[in-house]
């Protein structure tokens, strides 16, 4: 089993349902008392939510590089940054790190050709993505 790292607080409520579902399906996958070989670093939201909406991503940046970079040097094998706005940098994390960083969109979009959906509804923050998939994807 790899190590996941976690970049959570981000907020608190989502890093929880991140650490809920990856437990849920480890021990659905693997049965009994398993559970998923992880760390999480929190981040305090307050100062994310100030710079989200300050539109300062270049600290925003600097700060999920840093969280991104602790967790690989702590072991851990692939990076998920435990909210959906933050995916607006994720590939400027990735650069950062050399270990995979699991994006979102890319795996919402792996599902969606997986189950062959035609209609989606996505809701979102005003400060996410203007485009998540283009009519190819």
């Amino acid at each position: 089993m790899k190590r996941i790292g976690l970049i959570g607080g981000m907020s608190w409520e989502s890093s929880m349902e991140y650490y809920r579902i990856i437990n849920q399906k480890v021990k659905e996958v693997l049965g009994g008392l398993h559970s998923a070989n992880l760390i999480m670093l929190s981040l305090d939201f307050h100062e994310i939510e100030i710079l989200q909406h300050s539109n300062k991503w270049k600290e925003l940046i600097s700060i999920l590089n840093q969280a991104a970079k602790d967790l690989e040097n702590a072991d851990a094998e692939l990076v998920l940054i435990c909210t959906n706005t933050m995916h607006k940098i994720a590939d400027e994390v990735q650069r950062n790190i050399s270990i995979p960083l699991l994006h979102i969109a890319d795996q919402t979009a792996k599902k969606i050709k997986e189950l062959k959906l035609k209609k989606l509804v996505f809701l979102a923050l005003k400060l996410q993505w203007k485009k998540i998939f283009t009519k190819d994807d």
